[in-house]
């Protein structure tokens, strides 16, 4: 397929505090000088949008992303939010008012949830399926605040709005671009009908291209096109050898914290290890299981260690290799129909600087030399 160059997009990462697998936390739960300092990194080395975290235990993503506007110049936000826990008119207000502020910079990322421990850490215990079947109603109601000219009311198990209102509305008319993931049936049910940006993890470019096309039939059925982005963890050197030692140091690193107690974050059942007899809660997890159980070296440079250890809670695949041979891989899987890459190191602050300056152009220029070569050939 061809490549769509225009809707490239670069996503970096805004932590609370400086910390990775492979790094131990030192500084307090809200670390302003480091979210001051990835944030402008970022923003000057040359990412489109930073994705700001969000956790059942963490400073609230919106006020950072509040600050993270305020820092910054022209980089672009994807504010991590739950649905469920604030009724979604105010949420829609919250959010469409931060784009003003920010001049129209703001994207949600709307995080269902898929481990009912964290989950319980808010107090919410409704099952997997009740949870996306709350997320359909929630964003349906932000959408209906960010664009409804007159008072609107909604009937739904979840919400029952009266004459509800937004009368201060985000930058762009048809309000602010909704990034959503879940593999699960239940969450693809809910993309199909409203994920402005499908967003998936690391896989390989087998599950990548069937997990591609059964979004895009969901979204099919409701004359929807969705884009998507995919998460990866790169690992950069200046050689082949040299990434995959960098690599295997970072694994090495990972296991040690491990054995000495943990990262440092705040305690939480959650982030624990989890036993790999026992099947992980979400899909996207066991997707990236399944991967892992492969091997530790997929396709050209997919990387599963650090998922392997870990149970693959969260984002934790990588491609390992040169800036040209990691490029390389991205282009691969913008021909699957990805435009929005988020990337994160192991050392977020000193990885990010190395991204924007040795693999963002690199990728952009070859992403682009596939796209004319694709375009002549269908001449």
């Amino acid at each position: 397929m061809s490549l769509d160059v225009t809707a490239l997009e670069f996503i970096g990462y805004v932590g609370h505090f400086s910390n990775s697998e492979a790094l131990r936390r030192t500084g307090p739960a809200l670390d302003i000088p480091y979210i001051e300092a990835v944030a402008k990194a970022q923003d000057y080395v040359g990412f489109d949008r930073v994705l700001v975290a969000f956790h059942s235990t963490s400073a609230e993503s919106i006020l950072i992303g509040q600050h993270v506007a305020s820092v910054t110049e022209r980089v672009k936000l994807m504010i991590a939010h739950r649905p469920g826990f604030t009724q979604p008119t105010l949420a829609a207000r919250q959010l469409a008012t931060l784009d003003r502020f920010s001049r129209g910079r703001v994207a949600v990322h709307i995080i269902t949830g898929g481990n009912d421990v964290e989950l319980a850490q808010d107090g919410d215990h409704l099952t997997k399926d009740e949870r996306y079947a709350r997320t359909d109603e929630y964003i349906e109601v932000l959408r209906r605040e960010w664009t409804s000219p007159a008072p609107f009311d909604f009937d739904g198990r979840y919400y029952k709005v009266r004459a509800g209102f937004g009368d201060v509305k985000p930058v762009r008319p048809e309000g602010i671009p909704v990034f959503f993931g879940g593999a699960s049936p239940a969450a693809l049910k809910v993309a199909g009908r409203h994920a402005d940006v499908y967003a998936l993890w690391g896989e390989t470019y087998e599950q990548v291209a069937e997990l591609v096309g059964r979004v895009r039939a969901a979204a099919a059925e409701h004359g929807r096109t969705p884009e998507f982005s995919l998460s990866l963890r790169p690992v950069l050197a200046d050689t082949e050898e040299k990434a995959w030692a960098k690599a295997e140091d970072i694994l090495a690193r990972a296991k040690a914290l491990r054995v000495g107690g943990g990262d440092g974050r705040a305690p939480n059942n959650a982030r624990k290890a989890r036993d790999p007899n026992v099947a992980p809660p979400n899909e996207g997890s066991r997707r990236l299981l399944e991967a892992a159980a492969k091997g530790p070296r997929l396709d050209k440079c997919l990387w599963t260690g650090i998922a392997a250890l870990t149970g693959a809670s969260g984002n934790s695949t990588g491609l390992v290799g040169t800036p040209d041979q990691v490029a390389d891989a991205l282009a691969d899987y913008a021909e699957l129909g990805i435009s929005k890459f988020l990337i994160r190191g192991f050392d977020p602050l000193v990885d990010a600087i190395q991204y924007g300056r040795e693999l963002l152009p690199r990728a952009r220029e070859v992403i682009a030399e596939r796209r004319k070569a694709a375009a002549l050939a269908a001449e």
